[in-house]
């Protein structure tokens, strides 16, 4: 008898600005598909979302609480394609969590992949005023609102912090499966449900993202040649990096991506005469991993926990070291002497240091790696495991 390969629904809200989720749900499809299920994909964008008026603001606050369109679409979806389980990724803030109530009217199991902290931080990052931050997890989630977390707006932090209250009031998180990106995610979820209790800690499974390897025409190591890939935020550590790099004259910089702090970081770097830091923008994703290839490492300076980035797995997949900030998950995913090196997050001292001795590094050895824990084959085996469980249980 042939295994049961489950119909599913893939469910994810894009923010405007791309980023990694997209990334992890594109990569989900074409594996589940590849393997054998059928998939169908239910998505919006916040692109749609008009910031115009009163009114419109108030309609999509409750919307982000509960979508009757989504309800519907979704539900209808489920029932015609006859899915046997909905995954979901993002749902801030056109699709809502009412695409949960969609899967318990059919009785479909949810599985609900956990990119960020926003079920124990309404901000999702664990991260205010450029440093790490849990208050949320030690005194409650109204410490949001004290500090406008979201955005540094009241609003916005009230309806993140609504939808949070209400749906840990009404059991809406008792009653999904989820899946933390690594055991450092799965700890401050747990450490944020002591007290209140809302998620069963038996539905939460770990399994980490994955990316598939891919050729690049020339894999040639420049030599003092660092980049960076990602969003130009301060949580990302942009400003820590731009500073220390003021002392690197010998060492080019580039970096790939946009972001908030674009035009201060073109200010910077004009003003303190920074001829080895090159800005590039966002670029196209074979770009990105030819520069990878060629780079002697990937910095990773980043301020904050993170989820999981695609970045790291991207550079380990080409073989390429990576110098991170020795903090949550890039830190936890970093083995000294096999695929990089870390340094202390806020300490310039220490990253110049490791800067200028960052060498030695067998490309295999990381591959190695990085076959061992992060491959598409490795990966299928534990998220089929997780639908079979799911399945099972509802």
């Amino acid at each position: 008898m042939s295994e049961k390969k489950q119909t599913v629904l893939l469910v994810h809200n894009y923010y405007r600005i791309p980023g990694g989720e997209d990334t992890v749900v594109a990569n989900e499809n074409a594996l589940l598909e590849k393997q054998g299920h059928t998939v169908y994909l239910y998505t919006r964008n916040n692109a749609e979302i008009q910031d115009t008026g009163i009114l419109s603001k108030i309609r999509l606050a409750c919307t982000s609480v509960f979508s009757l369109k989504t309800y519907k679409e979704v539900k209808r979806l489920i029932r015609d394609k006859q899915i046997d389980i909905v995954h979901v990724h993002n749902t801030l803030s056109l699709i809502s969590p009412s695409v949960y109530y969609a899967a318990f009217s059919c009785k479909v199991p949810v599985v609900q992949t956990l990119h960020n902290f926003r079920m124990v931080c309404p901000n999702g990052l664990l991260f205010r005023e450029g440093t790490v931050c849990e208050e949320c997890i030690e005194k409650g989630l109204g410490c949001s609102l004290r500090h406008k977390c979201y955005r540094d707006s009241f609003l916005q932090t009230f309806v993140s912090l609504a939808i949070l209250k209400i749906h840990r009031v009404f059991g809406t998180y008792q009653k999904i499966n989820y899946i933390a990106l690594t055991e450092f995610n799965k700890k401050k979820i747990a450490e944020g449900n002591k007290k209140k209790n809302f998620i069963p800690l038996d539905k939460i499974y770990v399994k980490p993202n994955f990316v598939k390897p891919f050729p690049v025409e020339n894999m040639e190591r420049a030599e003092n040649h660092f980049l960076y890939v990602g969003r130009l935020e301060k949580e990302k550590g942009i400003p820590f990096l731009l500073e220390a790099w003021k002392d690197l004259p010998e060492y080019i910089l580039e970096l790939c991506g946009t972001g908030t702090l674009e035009a201060w970081c073109r200010d910077y770097i004009a003003k303190h005469e920074l001829h080895n830091v090159k800005l590039l923008g966002q670029q196209p994703q074979n770009v990105v991993r030819q520069k990878m290839a060629q780079a002697t490492a990937v910095v990773f300076p980043s301020q904050w926990y993170e989820g999981m980035s695609m970045v790291l797995l991207e550079s380990m997949a080409m073989g390429t070291p990576i110098l991170a900030s020795n903090i949550g998950n890039g830190g936890d995913m970093i083995v000294d002497g096999i695929n990089g090196t870390t340094f202390v997050p806020d300490s310039i001292e220490n990253f110049l240091e490791k800067v200028k001795s960052f060498s030695g590094y067998d490309v295999e050895m990381i591959r190695k790696h990085f076959k061992e824990l992060y491959s598409e084959e490795v990966n299928y085996q534990l998220l089929k495991q997780i639908y079979d469980t799911c399945c099972e249980r509802k």
